[in-house]
Order: C-alpha cells, then structure tokens, then sequence
C-alpha cells in the first residue's frame, strides 16, 4: 500500500491531483503570454497563473498589465479601471500598501504577492502558499528618493531565455517515511563562521603542503602552522589542486559527526584520498607535457629530487642504494642520449618512477600522514566551535536543542518528500537583495553572495514547492543567503575551483532519460544545478528547504527511476556502488539506476569494475571523450555561453536494475538510441574545453597524442578529476 505523508491512502500508487480545473476559455493571447485558469480548492474559486511570470491573481489578467518582479511600480502598466485606477502601480482592484502596512505585516527577509494555492501531492506532504519575488530596490534607494527623480521606463519583465530544468516532473520514487533529520536549523551568523573557519583550514593545509619537500627535512615544523608560516613562506610548492575539495567528500562518506560540511568523527582520522594525492606529488608535482624539451627536464627534476629526498631522511641502506643506482643510470642516459624522443623520457620516467617510488613514499609516510591528521583534528577543533556557537544562538531564542520531541513514523510508505528538521528554526536576520542586471546580490554583514536571476527565481519556486515553515517567505533570502555561501565555502575561492563537484548533464539528456526511461530523480545534486525538483544533495540542513530528499547515502528508495553523476571521488563512488547493490537486493519492487562516471581505465577505479561485474548490470555504453559536454557547475553565476564544455575523458554510462525494475524500464536498442540521440543534440557550439580548472598543459593535451605522468596512478586520477567533471563524458555509437 502507498500513502502519501498528509495519511491518505489508496490501494494503488496515488495519483497526481489535477492543478487546474477547467472553467471557461482564456483569450489566446493572455493564453500565449503564459497565462492560465486554476482552481483554488482552499478558496473554492478560480485564479489565474502566468507560467512565465510566476505571477498569481484572482481577477482575470489584462494584457499590458505591469509585472511585478521587473516593474514593481507599474510603470509600463496598461491603465486599470474599478478601485485600483487610481494608482498606476497596481491592477486588478488591488490596493498598494503604506510602507508602515509593510513593515507590520513582514520579516526583514519578507516578500509579497498575492496569495497562490498549490495542490498538495503526494510529493509534498504540506505546500506553503508563496508570494513570488517582487523587484528589489538598491540598498541605498527610498521612495523619497524617487520622488525627486525623473520617471523613466522600466525594462521589460524578466522572461529566462533558456531554461536548464523542468519542476513540472513529478517523482515516482517511493521510500519508507522517515523521521526529520537532527541538524541544527541554518543562520547567517553560524554560516559566516562557518565559512571563516573553512577558509582558515583551507590556509592550514596550503601551508603544510608547501614545506612538505625542503621544509620538512630542514627544521621538523610540520606541525606547527605558525612557525611554518613564519618560517617556510614562499617557500613554493602548492597542494593537490582540488584535494582538499575530494578531502571533505570523501571524509563525510565515514563522517558521523554533527556539522554539515566539516569532519569530526571519522575513523581513520587519516585520509585515504588525501593521503594518496599529497604522496603522488613527492618527490615532485608530475603534470602534462607537451613538447619532447618538457619531457626531458620532467625526467631531470625527478630524478635530482628523488635522490635529494632519500639522501636526507632516514632511510634504509638498501633504499639509498637503489634510488642512488637508477638516478645515476638516469642521468648517464640523459647526458649520452640527445635523440630520444618525447615517449622514450616519458618511458624513462615511468622506469625511474617505479624502481624509485616505494622508497621515497617509505621515507616520506611519516610526514605526509602528519599532514593529513593535523587537517583532521583542526577540522574537529572548528566543528565544536562551530556547534557551540550555534547552540547558544538558539538558546538566546529560547529553542532547545536536545529536548526537541522525537516524531512518531509509522511503517509506511510514501512518495518521497524534502528533508524536514527537527529543531525548528530561530528568526533570521535581515538579508539585503539588490539585482545588477541579470544578477541577484546578497548581503549579509558585508558578505555578499551572487547568482542569476533566472537561477534566483528557480531557488523561489523550489522553495514554494518543498519549504513548510515559512508561508510568507519571511526568511526567504536568508536561507537563499546561507545555500549559495555554503556551496561557494564548499567550492573553494580559485577560479573555477570545485566547479567540477556540481557539473550537471545536458538538458537534451535528462529529457530523454525522464521519457525514455522513467527518470524523475537525481542522486547527485545540489538547488543550484538540479533538473528535477526532486533530488539527493551534500547539505540537508539548507537544501531541504529547497527540496532535497538528503545524501544519497543515506537516501533508502522502495522504488522508482533514478540518474546518479556523482562527484568524481573515488571513496564516494565506491561507496555509492554499495549502497546502489543494497537497496537492488532488498527491494521486489521496480527499481532503476542509470550511473554516470569516467571511464577511467589505467587503472580502473573499483567502482566502475564493481559495477561492470555486478549482477544487477543491464547494460552498460561509453560516450566518447570530446564528444559531449556537461553543464557548468557555475551554472548559477557564470555567463551563457560559459554553460557548457567539452568533457576530455570517456563517461561510461552503466544501468542497474532489479528484475522488475528491467521489466519495467527494460535498456532496450531503441531507447538507447534516443539518449545518444540527445547527446548529440546538446552541443551549443561551444568547442571550450571547459572551465581553466587545469593547467594550460592539461588543457591543452588531447589523449593519443600527449602523455600526462601525472595519470598513472589512481591519486594521479584525483588530481586531474575536477577537469573530467567540468568536461562531460559521453557514449559510444
């Protein structure tokens, strides 16, 4: 039996209630303006709704009437008869309020718009009724101000000109319904400090990362970020690109501590992922080559390095004569051989790196695990400053934490719906919102975070869908406020950074995975770059407000058709295959999982062979390398013609199903068609290889003609991950 959360039932799966009910015809031209006839079941009445607009009014629409997101004060209005002629703002017989109305009747963060009814699905256990964003003036703008200006037209209503997803789709995804989660409610304040502290260990690991070589051997400061900072600045060698990023995805797939971001309850405290990327770059940083001159010097460096290294700690006489002997055989073949090609010193390399490389890792170990723990208990030292301070900002409230009521569930199931809380949330501080052109800009104590318009009104409209404590949207823009800093802290503050950790697939794609086979749900998601209004993401404290079901780890569906592009980490991805095999055996029910990861062959990670081995494998195909993009995940900042970029590794796209879930949404040859089809039909014309999240090098270099040293090891592969995420993979034909 199914019931929905609001406790009906039904023999069969419930179906979606209608949104409208037909009355009488519209015009065809309010019709084409986006405007359509619902039926209000609160107030028994009809209303209409601009598909466009996301506008709202219970009298019918006149064409040329003012929108109020782009012209607030109505100045390009048709002229409007009855009450509200009067003022040239409003139509519809509305009446404009005083400020002071205003101001009694709203929070800080407050919108206003005319009352909306959404029908209740059996996705959302309880819709708020939600204003829309009206037009925000500058921070520093009165409506003395206007006054004494001049009266200019207003621009034209904001209509997005591409849209990169579709809320319409209703999920089929059916779970066991669960109890709310036991985090902490978001705040500003706790957000900003949260941030503060992030970026603080971000700093840490640089600085313990540049004096790992030289610095290490030379005074023994390694754990003493201070003396380090005084004592080894500029001293010139930078972490892993991206690793502290895969560092904190990996750590939250042990993690049972209480922050949404930061670890503080892992075991090992030590980082596998963190571990294996700072080890790949002792004794040096092995990137892309190009030309037979870089090949060479590379060979050079490593061997001069790998000799400098083992001469200077404590190693083994046997490891000094080893590294001593293939170094020195290294440089008589450089100083006799002026001929050899760019392969044959790549060739070289690999040689020197595996007669060398145990050894070097043997001495270093000590030193790089100190790296790896002193980021850990600093990590856990910020958690419980973090959590203090939020404690008593809601005890200040008067909200207790630990005598929150626990929620009786029963043993049913539902479709699936947001996260809920159990801590209910305190009053939010006021967050100013002010637009330049086709930007949203928060602010909140001189912080202030950015995202487009048209992702602005989807983070509304997601917010309508799934937020149940706020119908007034009084806290509105603070949650929008602590989402986008959140992710941006998560990201990191290089350009381009992290991106990769949010690419999302073309449009065209998920289309065809939603009519071909039934998709409606992603595993891998944030607000900010999700296709369907349901899905799994990193943060359910904030994001459940904007209609994530949770981590997908975490996440247990009975059944239901699903999309998983998760991060390119390979903890994570193991992780997932476990939990993809779990939910396949315990379930009779149809049940479908379409995955898509790099095909990383040399090696292959575990969680692609798992998945190739598994009995649950219905079909699997590979999307060529430079023959398909993915989306930015800037997509929320970054500009139009940035949205897309070349994926410059194969994306192998496996199906796991359980036999109903085959019977049901069954892989066949034609289906399969239709999703390359819409690969095909993705490309934007944009030939950029993506986001400048490498180097020129890695940029530059094409598989088959270039050799990377820096791809030979699964830590290697992490490195180079954030640009396989910023450049989609595609299947083979």
């Amino acid at each position: 039996m199914v019931m929905s959360p609001t406790g009906s039932s039904s023999q069969a799966s419930p179906l979606t209630p209608s949104t409208s009910k037909p009355i009488q015809e519209l015009p065809d031209e309010l019709i084409q303006a986006g405007w359509a006839k619902c039926w209000s079941k609160r107030e028994n009445r009809p209303y209409y709704f601009n598909r466009f607009t996301n506008q709202s009014l219970w009298e019918m629409p006149v064409l040329g009437q003012h929108d109020v997101i782009s012209d607030p004060l109505g100045l390009n209005a048709a002229p409007a008869t009855g009450e509200g002629a009067g003022d040239p703002g409003l139509g519809n017989g509305q009446r404009k309020r005083r400020p002071s109305e205003e101001a009694l009747q709203g929070g800080p963060n407050s919108f206003k718009r005319p009352r909306v009814e959404i029908p209740v699905t059996p996705t959302t256990p309880t819709i708020p009724i939600s204003p829309s964003t009206p037009g925000a003036k500058p921070w520093n703008s009165t409506s003395d101000d206007k006054q004494g200006q001049p009266s200019t037209p207003a621009p034209a209503p904001y209509r997005p000109s591409v849209i990169y997803w579709d809320l319409d789709v209703q999920t089929n995804a059916v779970i066991k319904e669960r109890a709310p989660y036991d985090y902490l409610p978001p705040h500003p304040e706790i957000e900003l400090q949260r941030a503060q502290l992030t970026t603080k260990l971000r700093q840490h690991y640089h600085e313990l990362c540049s004096q790992r070589e030289e610095s290490i051997r030379s005074c023994g400061c390694q754990f003493d970020p201070v003396h380090l900072h005084k004592c080894h600045r500029g001293s010139g060698i930078e972490p892993p690109r991206e690793s502290f990023n895969r560092w904190l995805l990996e750590r939250k797939v042990v993690d049972k501590g209480v922050d949404p971001l930061l670890p503080s309850e892992c075991d090992p405290a030590v980082s596998p992922s963190m571990f294996r990327e700072v080890m790949n770059d002792i004794p040096i940083r092995l990137s892309r080559i190009k030309y037979k001159e870089e090949a060479r010097k590379l060979l050079f460096k490593y061997a001069e390095a790998a000799k400098k290294m083992i001469e200077s700690r404590n190693a083994t006489p046997d490891s000094r004569k080893v590294v001593k002997w293939n170094v020195e055989d290294t440089m008589n073949w450089l100083r006799r051989d002026h001929s050899a090609s760019k392969e044959d010193y790549m060739d070289r390399l690999e040689h020197l790196r595996k007669q060398c490389g145990p050894h070097v890792t043997a001495v270093a170990k000590d030193s790089v695990e100190g790296i790896c723990s002193k980021i850990y208990h600093i990590s856990t030292e910020y958690v419980r400053r973090i959590r203090q301070a939020h404690v008593n900002l809601l005890k200040e409230c008067n909200i207790a934490v630990d005598g929150a009521e626990s929620t009786e569930m029963q043993d049913r199931l539902v479709y699936c719906y947001p996260v809920r809380l159990s801590v209910p949330s305190p009053p939010q501080p006021r967050v100013e919102l002010h637009f330049e052109n086709d930007i949203a800009c928060l602010r909140y104590k001189g912080e202030m975070v950015k995202v487009n318009r048209g992702h602005f009104n989807k983070l509304e409209l997601l917010y309508r869908y799934s937020c149940i404590d706020d119908p007034r949207f009084e806290k509105f823009l603070s949650r929008v406020w602590c989402l986008i800093k959140r992710y941006q802290v998560m990201f990191g503050s290089g350009v381009n950074e992290g991106t990769g950790l949010q690419g999302a697939l073309p449009v065209p794609v998920f289309e065809a995975l939603n009519k071909q086979f039934g998709v409606s749900f992603e595993c891998f998601a944030s607000p900010l770059n999700c296709y369907f209004k349901q899905f799994c993401s990193a943060f359910p404290d904030i994001d459940g407000f904007f209609g994530s079901r949770g981590p997908f780890l975490s996440f247990s569906p009975v059944s239901g058709s699903f999309e998983a592009n998760p991060p390119f980490c390979e903890e994570l991805m193991d992780a997932m295959v476990t939990h993809f095999e779990d939910l396949l055996e315990k379930s009779s029910e149809p049940l479908s999982f379409i995955i898509f990861v790099p095909e990383w062959r040399d090696p292959p990670t575990p969680a692609l062979t798992r998945m190739e081995n598994s009995r649950f494998r219905r079909h699997q195909m590979t999307v060529p390398a430079f023959e398909h993009e993915y989306r930015s995940g800037s997509q929320h900042i970054c500009k139009r013609e940035e949205m897309y970029y070349k994926a410059i590794h194969g994306t192998a796209v496996i199906f796991l199903q359980n036999n109903a879930g085959f019977a049901k949404w069954e892989p066949t040859t034609e289906r399969i068609q239709e999703v390359l089809a819409a690969y095909k039909i993705s490309g934007r014309s944009l030939s950029s290889p993506g986001p400048s999240s490498a180097s020129a090098g890695d940029r530059d270099s094409k598989p088959g003609h270039e050799r990377s040293a820096s791809l030979d090891t699964p830590g290697s592969r992490d490195n180079s991950s954030p640009v396989d995420k910023t450049a989609p993979e595609v299947a083979n034909i």
